[in-house]
């Protein structure tokens, strides 16, 4: 071989081994870098004239295991929507409060109970019947409280769907954009590596969002499949469309048309796991769940005392101790009454009321006898009465209203114990597909022992380099 053709065997070696140590090298200082693929530079002999002559840089392979890439971005997706739901009914279960709780709406309900029992005993006592009117408002203040609750998570739910829907959007217009310069770079023969992560990246922004997945187009492109099988880029970005409508009251549904639905490029479209399906459960799923279950609690309180034989001083229709907004209830008029109950302004000090006619009823005009007890008797019998819930999809059976409330508080304690549950399952499947993605990532130990090893190939080349110099001065010598 003549020194001419060492020398370029010797500096293809060196070009070799600098690009080798730089592909090292980004690999370590990456190791912790989300979205990062490790890298590897494919070399291969150079021969000239059928003779070995030198070594070339093939280009740089990035590895990526597809499949697991798709099922981890699924099961955070899925991850996250459990989460939300979770989230919403554990907050519904700390405002109503636990069985236990001496907040909680049934513990409320047991104080007005034992009021009017005190109350019965010593009807001339104003401070008891006072205490009554305290027990009663204290549930209408909770069950009004809960069901504000519930249409602030309605409509929180609603702008975080326009939120995710926005980012969506904007994620695939870049990702559109790095497909094109991929597809640039690749091309030109440059390495489009970096491009590819920060596509990843993009990509699992959405993915957190809408579960997807990513089916490879050849030539670096890319095209994004919702797990229901909408189209979200394929050559070209598809349009999520979200009208967000701000304040949210219990009627306002999607199947009425007051609330905005999902729609790709126009048309409608469901999604299934993400955050966005789970934003869309609880505006559309739980939360009206818990008001109609809500509003039933409302209606059996409202009933009881206004059934027949309770207050004898009432006319036909008149409201009793409990009131839809200061009115009689109409049982077509269910939806939103928890935000509406009230109680009656006439047993009311408040509001011009006399709390004599806790006592002696509230149709009656002028006060009777301060010993009278039946009618607190009987608002007391109609509360611990067994009756069987007239809405609310309870199970059947008749029960207290303290039973009732306690049938509502056990079913949000259940589905949130429930919910909570896969949630924790769905949160261990997407780190357990974090951690094999991760095992496939970048080993720092092996890149350090590769540096070393070309770092040996680097000195061994500038050897030869060195020597051929060596060998052409002595010749220009001579």
């Amino acid at each position: 071989m003549s020194m001419s053709a060492t020398l370029f065997t010797a500096l293809s070696g060196l070009t070799a081994a600098s690009r080798a140590a730089e592909v090292a090298s980004s690999n370590v200082a990456n190791a912790l870098t989300e979205g990062y693929a490790r890298r590897e530079l494919h070399l291969t002999a150079r021969s000239v004239g059928g003779g070995g002559q030198g070594v070339t840089v093939g280009g740089v392979t990035r590895f990526l295991d597809r499949a697991l890439l798709n099922d981890r971005r699924i099961a955070e997706g899925g991850a996250g929507d459990r989460d939300l739901r979770a989230s919403f009914l554990a907050q519904l279960e700390t405002t109503l409060g636990t069985p236990d709780s001496a907040g909680s709406l049934g513990a409320k309900v047991a104080a007005l109970d034992a009021a009017l029992i005190a109350a019965a005993s010593r009807p001339d006592a104003e401070a008891r019947l006072g205490n009554v009117i305290s027990a009663a408002k204290a549930i209408v203040t909770q069950i009004a409280a809960t069901s504000d609750q519930i249409q602030t998570a309605r409509a929180t739910a609603d702008d975080r769907i326009a939120s995710d829907v926005a980012v969506v959007n904007a994620n695939l217009a870049l990702v559109v954009e790095l497909n094109a310069a991929i597809l640039k770079q690749t091309s030109a023969g440059r390495d489009a590596s970096a491009l590819l992560d920060q596509r990843q990246q993009r990509v699992d922004q959405i993915a957190a969002i809408i579960p997807l997945r990513e089916v490879e187009r050849g030539n670096g492109q890319t095209a994004l499949y919702a797990t229901s099988g909408a189209a979200l880029l394929d050559g070209r970005a598809y349009t999520l469309g979200f009208d967000p409508v701000g304040v949210i009251t219990p009627d306002m549904t999607l199947a009425s048309g007051a609330l905005s639905g999902l729609t790709v490029n126009g048309k409608p479209a469901g999604v299934t796991g993400g955050t966005l399906a789970g934003h869309f459960a609880v505006r559309d799923d739980l939360a009206p769940a818990a008001q109609t279950r809500l509003d039933a609690v409302a209606r059996d309180l409202l009933g009881r005392f206004n059934g027949a034989g309770v207050d004898t001083t009432l006319a036909p229709g008149a409201p009793g101790l409990f009131t839809d907004a200061g009115g009689a209830f109409i049982g077509a008029n269910e939806t939103g009454l928890s935000q509406r109950l009230a109680i009656n302004a006439a047993a009311d000090p408040a509001k011009g009321g006399a709390l004599w006619r806790l006592r002696d009823g509230l149709g009656a005009t002028a006060p009777g006898p301060v010993g009278a007890s039946a009618l607190l008797g009987r608002m007391q019998a109609a509360l611990t009465e067994a009756r069987v819930p007239a809405s609310g999809g309870f199970t059947a059976g008749a029960r207290s209203h303290g039973g009732l409330v306690s049938d509502l508080l056990s079913g949000v304690a259940s589905n949130r114990l429930a919910a909570e549950s896969e949630a924790s399952f769905a949160t261990s499947r997407a780190e357990t597909l974090k951690v094999l993605e991760l095992q496939n990532g970048v080993d720092t130990d092996q890149e350090m022992q590769h540096l070393l090893l070309i770092e040996q190939a680097y000195s061994a080349n500038a050897k030869v380099v060195q020597t051929v110099d060596s060998m052409l001065q002595i010749l220009l010598e001579l």
